[in-house]
């Protein structure tokens, strides 16, 4: 059996980063080992000096997701002006105290516009795993970690803050498919009819023929910070109790 945490995203707005192609910042369809990572990291109080830690909790994390509620996809256009006098290097200060200078050349001057999307009015349920379970940190500090967070927690970009505890529980379960689908759902709105699943390659064999395979961007480079790798996950859906062929 398994021990596994549970739990729960469910926000205003959210952002599951992938790899970005010039000015577009698309969010994935589900949470991914990077968002993961990153989230319990900023729960235990790690920042970016901490590259080692956060590649190994990266490369322990196994993990399954349901989406409760599908919402929608949304776009925001933003611009900014990186000429304004607010942004020169010499009144640049950062929250440190020190500069922040941008450099030179015409990528560091001029108005820039971003396009930036995010999942809305959705809700996710996962349940994830260490392995190995032994090493730091376990289990047991990740569930005391994220009931008393060292830092305010957000769910893909900084302004996508949770509408309720993000911790849900822990389980017991034969796989994360299992576990993701036993998970209790939310109480606050209907679930969709035909629930979406996502879990790992080789987590439940009986469940894998009817699935659809999906080559996943998972996993981030924390001493370079870009998006890297291919990892399989399995995609399905789950109705009434039993699995559904996309």
């Amino acid at each position: 059996m398994l021990d596994v945490l549970l739990l729960r995203f469910d926000a205003p707005m959210m952002s599951f980063g992938t790899t970005a192609v010039d000015s577009l910042g698309r969010t994935g369809a589900f949470p991914g080992r990077s968002l993961l990572t990153g989230l319990l990291g900023n729960a235990l109080g790690y920042d970016h000096r901490d590259q080692d830690a956060l590649m190994a909790l990266q490369g322990r994390l196994r993990h399954a997701v349901r989406r409760d509620h599908g919402g929608e996809q949304r776009e925001d256009y933003q611009t900014v002006d990186l000429s304004h006098p607010s942004l020169l290097d010499e009144v640049a200060w950062t929250t440190r105290g020190t500069l922040d200078p941008r450099g030179t050349g015409t990528a560091n001057t001029g108005t820039h516009i971003r396009h930036r999307f995010y999942l809305v009015d959705s809700v996710f349920t996962i349940a994830l795993t260490l392995s190995p379970a032994d090493e730091t940190p376990t289990l047991d500090q990740l569930e005391a970690a994220l009931a008393r967070p060292a830092r305010p927690l957000f769910l893909g970009r900084k302004c996508c803050l949770p509408a309720a505890p993000i911790l849900l529980g822990r389980a017991q379960a034969s796989s994360l498919r299992a576990a993701v689908i036993s998970a209790e759902g939310p109480r606050h709105r209907a679930a969709d009819e035909r629930m979406r699943l996502w879990w790992p390659l080789g987590d439940d064999h009986e469940h894998e023929a009817g699935a659809h395979r999906i080559e996943h961007t998972d996993e981030r480079d924390w001493h370079n910070q870009i998006h890297v790798g291919n990892y399989t996950m399995l995609e399905g859906l789950h109705e009434g109790g039993e699995e559904a062929r996309p």
